[in-house]
């Protein structure tokens, strides 16, 4: 029994009980039951309908807004925001057999998130550059993919959001040197305050040898130039 109080504020919490961070870019599947998310698209549709009516639109008789709400609580629950939803997805490792230990690069990787601040969208581009060696774990191209949607599907900012990707990458493939570019357009920055449809935001992430060796790092970004 839940005692009539919103799914949003039980989930809170089973957060707050484990003293664990829930930020927009944070995934909290592990305080999610099974069943929960289509209550909680439920209680998000009714309080987008209240957003709607302050802004004084008429979902009543205007065809084109009478399931708004409900289209747009499904759409931040089961995609855009999905990544904070659900588990990581499954990620398949093999041993490193033939001793692989030359540059691979996976990309470009399709990327859309949100911006944590407005919650406009952010498009772009993403490649993954990995040097393995002997003790590296490999895992299929297409779960490179996998991760780094998981990731991206959250409210946040492209500069940590980029760093969370490496991270995961290390801890499971654990390469000699992992590296990450990133290029978006900022519909924040495109389509409200400054407008500049023009303006895009490139950072990217160095580690291991990749943050050593000069030449592997120009030999990473000469070849993602090409794509």
């Amino acid at each position: 029994m839940n005692d009539g109080a919103p799914l949003s504020e039980i989930i809170r919490k089973r957060i707050k009980a484990k003293k664990a961070r829930f930020h927009a870019n944070d995934n909290i599947s592990a305080f999610i039951q099974p069943g929960e998310l289509n209550a909680l698209v439920d209680e998000v549709s009714e309080k987008m309908q209240a957003v709607l009516e302050s802004l004084v639109i008429d979902t009543e008789s205007d065809h084109n807004t009478k399931n708004t709400s409900r289209r747009v609580a499904k759409m931040f629950v089961n995609e855009v925001f999905n990544g904070r939803y659900v588990e990581q997805p499954s990620l398949t490792k093999f041993p490193n057999v033939s001793r692989l230990n030359e540059l691979m690069i996976i990309g470009p990787i399709a990327v859309r998130s949100a911006c944590s601040h407005h919650l406009c969208p952010i498009m772009g581009r993403v490649w993954i550059g990995i040097l393995p060696d002997k003790n590296s774990a490999l895992i299929g191209l297409s779960k490179y993919s996998r991760l780094t949607e998981w990731v991206m599907c959250r409210p946040q900012i492209q500069e940590e959001a980029v760093v969370e990707l490496a991270d995961m990458i290390e801890k499971k493939v654990k390469p000699t040197g992992v590296a990450i570019v990133m290029d978006a357009d900022h519909f924040c920055m495109q389509w409200r305050g400054v407008k500049d449809p023009d303006s895009k935001m490139i950072n990217s992430v160095m580690r291991g040898s990749f943050l050593k060796d000069p030449n592997l790092r120009r030999e990473f970004l000469s070849l993602i130039k090409h794509n």
